[in-house]
């Protein structure tokens, strides 16, 4: 017998090959930083999806940001009156893109039982939104359910779809001027 030692024959195991899109769509998936924009009762129902029993930060939201320049993810919850609507958009503007927005509760999603002239009847009259949380407020497993829904939009958004004629002729239909 010899002591010749051979070098190992790669067969494929333990390699994989994707599409640079799909590793970024998850990593941007697995890491949104929330923007909490609370006004009434479904802030408490966020907080408690912070707390230790649901932990948002399982899902890859560890640090909430109270900037805009450094969230990608806008949770707004609760009613939001028609003079917030200009302030709410200014914030959405704020944040660098790519940019998702969560709509939680039944007031921010249609002025819930707020009919007035007063309430902004849904947000999505004055921004964009991606996922909307029904409830009145919602629970925070209804709040985590949002957030896994975004994840999976978010991971499988193409890269160039910012870019694309047609996001770019919705943000210009809420008169929002993209560069």
């Amino acid at each position: 017998m010899s002591n010749i030692v051979q070098a190992p024959v790669i067969n494929g195991e333990g390699y994989q090959l994707t599409q640079l899109d799909k590793v970024i769509g998850l990593a941007r998936s697995k890491s949104l930083w929330p923007l909490p924009f609370a006004t009434s009762c479904c802030g408490i129902a966020f907080m408690a999806t912070m707390a230790s029993t649901y932990d948002l930060a399982r899902f890859g939201s560890e640090r909430p940001s109270f900037s805009p320049r450094q969230a990608d993810m806008l949770m707004v919850m609760g009613t939001i009156a028609k003079k917030m609507g200009p302030v709410l958009r200014q914030v959405y503007e704020q944040m660098a893109e790519p940019r998702w927005v969560i709509a939680v509760g039944a007031c921010a999603t249609s002025g819930g039982v707020f009919d007035t002239y007063s309430v902004l009847q849904g947000i999505d009259k004055v921004i964009p939104v991606d996922v909307y949380v029904p409830g009145c407020p919602p629970r925070p497993e209804q709040i985590l359910d949002g957030v896994m829904k975004l994840q999976e939009l978010v991971k499988n958004e193409p890269m160039r779809r910012r870019n694309s004629p047609e996001y770019k002729a919705l943000l210009a239909s809420y008169g929002i001027v993209v560069n």
